[in-house]
């Protein structure tokens, strides 16, 4: 399998994490969708990342869909979510709202990067930071102040997901995004930071992912 895309996407990174956490062999390939649009539209030319080409050839895009097909490639693995059904309802609330934050945080970052400063509209930037903060204002509600993982005494795709949004607005939004204000979210993501997968997966430009040695 090979995973397209850079590790500064919240995105393409949680997937990263979640097919090391499966132990699942893949090639990640850091091709940037704005300095290397050529190559990657050769790969998809729906210019989506995360692109993962499977091993017959199948190219799939959007994380959630990658990550469920990977699963299914990793039967004997861990799940990557917990085992009771209650629990499994809240870590897709999670999940959910850790997804609103990539994505809302991802549009906040384009916006001020992308688009002139004539060009940007207020009233829709605040909008979107409105819900940014909305999302991470909830999740830091819900995380039982970021002591241990979300659920149970392993990590799962909720835990990845939310640590991989916070570090992209820690390192994108840091001026929006007041780590002080998220002390149970930046608690949380700093013990995540330190585990294998997470340093093996850096969120940076350009960086590769260091598959651990099997």
């Amino acid at each position: 399998m090979q995973l397209i895309g850079m590790l500064d996407s919240p995105y393409v990174r949680r997937v990263a994490i979640a097919l090391m956490r499966l132990d699942l062999p893949f090639e990640h390939r850091p091709i940037s969708l704005f300095r290397h649009i050529d190559e990657f539209k050769a790969i998809n030319p729906l210019l989506k990342a995360p692109t993962l080409v499977a091993d017959d050839g199948t190219v799939l895009m959007d994380s959630t869909l990658i990550i469920d097909y990977a699963v299914t490639l990793a039967p004997d693995a861990r799940s990557l979510w917990p085992r009771a059904p209650k629990a499994k309802l809240r870590a897709a609330r999670l999940i959910g709202l850790s997804l609103v934050v990539c994505e809302k945080a991802v549009q906040f970052h384009y916006e001020r990067e992308l688009r002139p400063p004539e060009k940007q509209h207020e009233p829709w930037a605040a909008r979107v930071r409105g819900q940014l903060l909305a999302g991470l204002d909830a999740l830091e509600l819900e995380i039982n102040e970021g002591r241990g993982w979300l659920f149970e005494d392993r990590l799962t795709l909720a835990d990845i997901t939310l640590a991989a949004a916070f570090a992209f607005t820690q390192g994108n939004l840091s001026d929006i995004v007041d780590k002080a204000r998220y002390g149970a979210i930046a608690s949380f993501s700093a013990r995540a930071e330190e585990l294998p997968e997470f340093r093996a997966a850096p969120a940076e430009d350009g960086a590769t992912v260091s598959l651990p040695a099997r």
